[in-house]
Parts: C-alpha cells; structure tokens; sequence
C-alpha cells in the first residue's frame, strides 16, 4: 500500500508539473500571437494622425486654395480674379460662403489619404536611409543630416503625390468651375466617371511628371528643413531653452512656417505648369485658361516643356508665379499647422513622435 501511495503521489506530481509547463508554453505562445499587435496599432494610429493633421491643415486654408488655382489657371485675355483680397471678395459676393470652400471636400478627401501616407512613409524612409547610411564603414553611428532628410522626404512625396493623384487632378478642376460653367461636376466620384470616359485612364494622371518633380524639393525641403530647424534649435539651446526640454508650440509653428516658405518657392513654378497641365482634355476649360494666347482657342501642351514654354512666351516669366501670394500665405500656415497637429496628435494617442530618429 505504502508502495503505491508514493506511486501515486509521484503520478500526481508528474502531472501537476505537466500541467504547470503547458500553462507555461501557453502564455508564452498567447505574448508571442499579440506581439505583432502594437506594431499594427501603432501603424494606425500613425496613419490616423498624418490623416488629421492634413484634413485640418488645408480646411483651414481652404478659400486661399482655391483663390491661388484660380489665379494659375485663369484666361489671361479675360482677366476675372486681379489679385487675392479682390478674388476673394468676387466669390463671396457671386458665390456666397460656400463658394470659398467649394472643392474643399474632394480636396480633403485626397489630402487625408496624402497626408496620411506621406508622414508614414517620412518615417519609415528616414529610418530606412539611415540603416543604409551606417552600413557604411565609419558611419555606424551617424544621425539623422538635413541631406538624409532631403531624400527620405523626397520619397515620401513621391509615394504620397502618386498613390492620390487622380482625386488631386478632379479636385482642381471642381475648384476651377463655377456657377457659369458650362457643364458641372457633381462631385469628385462624378468628375473621375466622367474624366475616364470622356478622356480617359491616363487622364487622371495628366501633369504627372511635373507633380512628381516638384514634389521632391517641396515635400523634401519642408522635412528636411523643419526637422533640422526643430535640432538646431534644441542642440544651441536658442531662446533661453533649457537642456532637454521640448519646444513650444509657437516655436515648433515657426519652424514649420520656414519649412513651408522655402519648399513652395522652389517649387512653386511646377505648381503652376501642373495645373494647366490638367485642364488639357477639358472640353470646357477653354473658358478658363489657354495654351496658345487665343480667347477661346483649344488648350493643348504636348508635355511639360512645351506648357512651360508656351506659358513663359505668351504671359511671361512671371506667369509661372501666377498665385503665389495667396499660395505664400497658405502655405505659412498649412504647413505649421500639418507638422504640429501630426505632433499632438501622436501624441494624444500615446505613439512615440520619431521623425527625428
């Protein structure tokens, strides 16, 4: 009987740390099934917060948006808009309130998914960059330079300017037709129905390649610029900041407001060709804007040396900075207001800002 009771004992000892161990494997399994979680989480939240900081960037703007597109576009032989303050005035009085925001809805409907996917794509660029910068003998230690910036936010341009483009290319002609116009888009699904079946899938990327060169200074000078102005201004402890403290909010709005400055006045005359760019295959922007000087003559450029050529010869060079004042004045703002809304926003939902890193 003794004999078989430590049988039994040993049995049940046996199967008790069984038991222990397979709850172990267990919970171990359970970390390793939710380890991925937070990384998708925080992909999403990175991506929710580019989202917003771009929707209630441009909604702010959004009238000046649209006064600087109708200044690019506009007939120059039947001058309607002579500057911003009077552009802006005419659509109030001819349009009403809305009129200042009109095209305001397809343009954040493509500026959600833009911003979104180009602060992610900076991110993950940047740091993709600077794994390959260290791989280089002597550099395993390097940071972050405003050239590394450059190109990680010139790629992410790129990714965002080409993943979005066709709503951008309806969004600018929604933002150009009025009340008079001759035939109306009813929305920005109707205007890209319509684009593909009057002119089109290549349409809906009419003005491209000069979107995609113009992105790569802008988008790449507004990060490389705001982020090395934000480390400079940390490193030398400007305005009485105190070692390891965070810049203010006005502070980190100034930065973006240099960032923004600079990136639309290199890139600004590529702007302007893109938009005309656009209106080609429009049956009814002949109203709007021409190719060759004539009141109605058809709108047609064979490429984006041709629209810039044929612009600068019949307006002149100062044609390529038609807008640029309302655009200056949009831009200022937009842009601080995207970097640091993005900033509050991760920040509000507990994700580590890195676009330092």
């Amino acid at each position: 009987m003794a004999s078989e009771d430590v049988v039994g004992k040993t049995t049940g000892e046996s199967a008790v740390s069984t038991i222990v161990n397979l709850a172990e494997e267990a919970k171990l399994a359970r970390e390793g099934v939710k380890s991925p979680g937070p990384a998708v989480l925080s992909i999403c939240k990175s991506l929710a917060a580019g989202g917003i900081a771009g929707g209630v960037s441009r909604t702010a703007v959004a009238p000046l948006e649209r006064m600087k597109i109708l200044l690019q576009v506009q007939n120059p032989h039947s001058i309607k808009y002579n500057g911003t303050i009077q552009g802006l005035k005419y659509i109030w009085r001819t349009e009403g309130f809305r009129g200042l925001f009109k095209g305001n809805g397809t343009n954040c409907a493509r500026i959600v998914p833009n911003s979104a996917v180009k602060f992610f794509s900076y991110e993950q660029a940047s740091q993709g960059i600077l794994w390959l910068y260290r791989q280089q003998p002597g550099n395993e230690d390097a940071q972050l330079t405003p050239l590394l910036r450059l190109g990680a936010g010139a790629t992410a341009g790129i990714i965002a300017m080409s993943a979005t483009y066709p709503m951008d290319m309806v969004r600018g002609r929604l933002t150009v037709q009025t009340e008079k116009s001759p035939y109306q888009y009813r929305g920005m699904f109707h205007a890209l129905r319509t684009v593909l079946v009057e002119e089109g899938p290549r349409a809906l990327y009419k003005g491209w390649l000069p979107s995609v060169i113009g992105v790569i200074p802008y988008v790449g000078l507004n990060f490389a610029v705001y982020e090395s102005l934000k480390e400079w201004l940390v490193e030398s402890r400007s305005f009485g900041l105190a070692d390891g403290s965070e810049l203010s909010v006005t502070t980190k709005l100034a930065c973006g407001a240099a960032a923004g400055t600079v990136g639309q006045t290199v890139a600004y005359p590529l702007d302007v060709i893109r938009r005309r760019m656009q209106m080609v295959g429009w049956k009814d922007a002949s109203s709007i804007v021409t190719g060759d000087g004539g009141g109605k003559a058809a709108l047609e450029y064979s490429g984006m040396v041709d629209a810039f050529r044929k612009t600068v010869r019949n307006e002149g060079f100062g044609a390529l900075y038609k807008g640029l004042v309302p655009n200056s004045v949009k831009v200022v703002p937009s842009i601080a207001i995207a970097f640091v809304s993005y900033e509050m926003v991760k920040d509000v939902l507990g994700v580590e800002v890195r676009i330092s890193d």
